[in-house]
């Protein structure tokens, strides 16, 4: 097999799952979606850090990616980018 940079999708825990359990609706559970479920599968996935880089690199606004939700992404994003100016500034 050829590698490529999305061979890891192959090995991740969420291929033969419903896809629908990684975009939780809001509507469908009250206002806050419920994530538990797709996390747990996260928490046992070979390439959950895979996935949350390419999530991260590809700016994937929607769904569960790397077992962090929509909010937890925004969240690392603005923490990695205030540690970056302060390591700019400081050089």
């Amino acid at each position: 097999m050829r590698s490529t940079p999305l061979n890891w999708r192959h090995r991740a825990a969420c291929r033969t799952q419903d896809p629908e359990l990684f975009f939780p609706n809001n509507s469908r559970r009250g206002s806050v979606p419920d994530t538990k479920e797709a996390k747990a599968v996260c928490s046992h996935c070979p390439v959950k850090e895979q996935c949350l880089q390419w999530a991260l690199r590809t700016t994937q606004e929607y769904g569960i990616w790397g077992g962090l939700s929509e909010a937890e992404r925004r969240a690392l994003r603005r923490r990695n980018a205030t540690r970056q100016h302060a390591r700019r500034t400081t050089s």
